[in-house]
């Protein structure tokens, strides 16, 4: 799941808007659970509760359109991605299994493959991060990876530190020490409700993607940031909400790209050889 170009550099006012009107309106509809774009009318009446001008929604954003013409279209765009897009990719713990054990047979890893943190009968494989451990490896190819960091990020410039992000990440290539590209991965294959555990799991990569914000601001230095989800039930059942806020911390720019599910099996093995190359570019000192 890629940013679409027509909401990537909106003011921050914007989001501001995006968060008050989930938060007011609410993201689906009750008792359905069904996405749902909110009338004017409804969110002028919530706006004006929490002592918010109504006509503050026709303010013109940079690019000439209203605010309000720019929200609607957005909360349409981001319902029918969640629908068309993110959904069909979700998957649950049978079809997790089902991919990793032919991805396993196809690919004879030798990274590492870690067990989840579950007990008794649901103790296996952490199929998520798996996967995506075996998938950087095919394309890697021996280049060093750290698919399991035990520090935290770094990034340096001519031998002196200039940041060190507040959290361990759980993958950096080629390195903690000045990566070009950090993922999170957040499966939940096993999870029953969505928890307090998941909700700081969003959070905590919106702390990773400002941070990297504000490396990118004030040194110039890009981090390329990926957030990597699945669990159908988890994310789609119970938490449709915090799916949206993932869709707007896209096109913030906190995150470079959200891969949902079975979307790594396609779209993963192109990211890597990406990454590859930004690293032959910077040790070239390519622009």
């Amino acid at each position: 799941m890629t940013p679409d170009t027509r909401f990537l550099g909106l003011p921050k006012p914007f989001w501001a808007f995006v968060r008050l009107i989930g938060q007011e309106c609410g993201y689906t509809k009750r008792g359905t659970g069904e996405l749902h774009v909110p009338s004017r009318k409804v969110v002028e009446k919530q706006l004006d509760k929490i002592g918010i001008t109504p006509a503050s929604l026709d303010a013109i954003l940079p690019e000439g359109v209203p605010t309000w013409d720019k929200l609607v279209e957005y909360f349409a765009y981001r319902a029918d991605l969640l629908l068309n897009v993110v959904e069909p990719n979700l998957m649950d713990v049978t079809q997790a299994k089902k991919e990793f054990t032919a991805l396993k047979k196809k690919l004879k890893p030798k990274c590492p493959l870690p067990m989840n943190k579950q007990k008794g009968k649901m103790r296996a494989p952490a199929y998520l991060t798996c996967m995506v451990n075996m998938l950087i490896e095919s394309v890697v190819k021996g280049q060093e990876c750290d698919y399991d960091p035990r520090a935290l990020a770094t990034v340096m410039r001519d031998g002196n530190p200039l940041r060190t992000f507040a959290r361990r990440m759980d993958g950096a290539f080629p390195s903690v020490l000045n990566p070009v590209a950090v993922w999170e991965i957040k499966e939940y294959y096993y999870t029953t409700t969505f928890g307090s555990r998941v909700a700081d799991g969003v959070y905590e990569t919106l702390l990773d993607g400002m941070e990297i914000e504000e490396l990118a601001t004030a040194e110039n230095i890009d981090v390329l940031h990926y957030l990597i989800i699945d669990a159908h039930y988890t994310w789609w059942s119970c938490g449709k909400s915090y799916l949206c806020r993932i869709v707007d911390m896209l096109h913030m720019g906190y995150v470079d790209e959200v891969l949902i599910g079975r979307e790594i099996l396609t779209r993963l093995p192109f990211l890597v050889k990406e990454w590859i190359g930004h690293l032959a570019d910077r040790d070239t000192g390519t622009p």
